[in-house]
This record gives structure tokens, sequence and C-alpha cells, in this order.
């Protein structure tokens, strides 16, 4: 296995530690790079420990000159991680909430990608950018519209950025998608319960409020893995394989029921 130097945003918490954490102990050089001073503490004690070849970065990608901390590294795999989440009906969400979420999810990413690029592209003709979507972003879940679009955008900008850097002459840039299913970080819950706090003043729904709450409840109760086993296989093996796949999904029978899904055209 050859050892790689891996930037990997949005690792201050949920998959994205996890991931730094797994790739790190593996032997490879990880740049883990966090939104917040406070996570810095909790990584590092957790490396030092270990003996890690990882060092923690404050990084805010919604910041222009944080960004720009990315062109400093010498990264052989870039891993975008780094997500936000909102709900709501789209008939009556406020738009800032959407724009706010793409702002994280899709803008943001795409701005620490193209950093990353320069150097892959213009120094080291070579290198592999992840892109962390989600299955949601094949198949969407109602009332967490604005989560769900911005993965499908990610989607669209991730395989034309794949089908265009395939053009480019003595350049061997692999570009990946993980679409983690759900998993009980934390992340789902909070996303899913943002909707409550306005939806219970003035909504279209709030009458039908109760009704949403049990059905959530059911639903992420039986979607929720408390294992994160085997996605993290899948950071591991994005980053290690030889021979990537454009596509990387997990839980298995999540992902199994997406393919159906899309198949019967929902």
């Amino acid at each position: 296995m050859k050892k790689q130097k891996i930037f990997i945003t949005g690792a201050g918490s949920g998959l994205g530690k996890m991931a730094a954490l797994a790739l790190a102990r593996r032997g490879h050089t990880v740049y883990a790079s966090v939104q917040y001073e406070n996570q810095i503490n909790s990584i590092t004690a957790i490396a030092q420990e270990e003996n890690l070849d990882l060092i923690c970065i404050k990084l805010d990608i919604l910041l222009e000159a944080d960004r720009q901390l990315i062109l400093d590294y010498d990264i052989d795999v870039f891993i975008a991680n780094s997500a936000i989440g909102d709900s709501g009906s789209v008939a009556e969400i406020d738009i800032n909430k959407i724009k706010n979420v793409f702002e994280t999810n899709v803008f943001s990413n795409i701005q620490t990608i193209q950093l990353a690029l320069k150097n892959m592209i213009l120094k080291k003709h070579q290198g592999r950018i992840i892109i962390i979507s989600s299955l949601v972003g094949r198949i969407p879940i109602k009332f967490l519209s604005p989560y769900c679009a911005s993965k499908f955008a990610l989607e669209g900008f991730s395989t034309c950025l794949r089908q265009e850097l395939k053009m480019l002459p003595d350049c061997k840039i692999d570009v990946l998608i993980i679409e983690p299913g759900a998993y009980a970080t934390g992340f789902n819950l909070e996303n899913v319960y943002k909707k409550y706090a306005w939806m219970e003043k003035e909504s279209y729904f709030n009458k039908l409020l109760d009704k949403i709450k049990r059905e959530d409840k059911i639903i992420w109760n039986i979607l929720e893995q408390k294992s994160f086993n085997s996605i993290i296989r899948k950071y591991v093996k994005a980053v290690e394989t030889k021979f990537p796949k454009k596509r990387y999904t997990a839980p298995w029978w999540q992902a199994l029921g997406i393919q159906i899904g899309r198949i019967f055209g929902m």
C-alpha cells in the first residue's frame, strides 16, 4: 500500500473525524481540517496518543482566507467532506435556509476542490478527488430538500469534473463519489428536527406536525446505522485502491433500496 498525503475537510466530528483517524491509523499522512478551534484538541489528543501522522488545521471552508490554506499543502488525495443540512417544506421554507446549505455543501466545496486541483494539475499531474455526497443525492426524502438538493448538485458537478479532467493530456486525476446512507452520528436528526421550530408556529403543515414527527421517528429509527464500519471502509477503499470506482455506497441494503427505487422511477 502506497502512503498518501490526504487532506480532508469537515474532520471535526462525525464521519469526517472517523475517516481521518482511520486513514492515519493505516499509515497515511492526514491533514484534517476542522471548522472550530475547540475541535482541534479532541482529534489532536488521539493522534498524539496513538502516534499518528495527523495534523489538525482550523479551516472554515466558507472563508476565502481559510480556503487559501489548502495551497500550502502537498496533497495526493483531497476529500471534500464538509456539509451542513436543513429541513422543511419546499412550499414555504425560508429561501435563506436553502442558500446557507448550498453555500457550504456546493459552492464552498467546489472552491476547495478547485484549490486542491491547482497543485494536482499544474505540479503533480496526478491526484484523487473524493467528494462526499449522500444516498439522498439520488433519491430525496420529503421535508429534507435543502440537504438532498445540495447533494444532487454535487453529484452533477462530480460527474462533469470527472469527464472534464479525463481530457487533460498527461494528467491522471481520479474523481470519486462516496454516498453514505443514514448513520447515527447525530447529523441526520439535528437537521430533521430543524423544521419543527418554525413549522410549529406557522406552516401549511402545522396541523400535520404530530404525524410528521411520528413518521420521522419511525423512519430514522429504522434507517440509522449504529456501526460506522461499513462506510469508513468505503473512505479507506476510495483512497487506497489502484482502480477506483466512480461511486462507493454504504450500507449495502440502503444502497440496494436506492437502486431499486430508481428502477421504479422514485
